[in-house]
């Protein structure tokens, strides 16, 4: 599995929805001010190509990790 961070800032609704249905699994990491949410969404080995392309053609920045991080590890990279 492959994981997508995506800062939920970055989509509008109907975004969200469309990567929603690509994906396997979706969730969203919520955090307080001073640091925005962010989408997650786990697409498996063999779709992630396909993806990544969808989302390089939309012009949606993303960050691409093999491994879930946890709500600590995301925490500590916004800072």
């Amino acid at each position: 599995m492959w994981y997508f961070l995506i800062k939920q800032a970055l989509l509008d609704m109907a975004q969200h929805r469309d990567l929603q249905r690509r994906a396997a699994i979706t969730e969203i990491e919520i955090f307080n001010e001073p640091y925005g949410n962010w989408y997650i969404y786990g697409v498996e080995r063999q779709s992630y190509p396909e993806f990544m392309d969808h989302l390089d053609s939309a012009g949606i920045t993303y960050e691409l990790i093999a491994e879930r991080p946890s709500r600590e590890e995301m925490l500590m990279r916004m800072r």
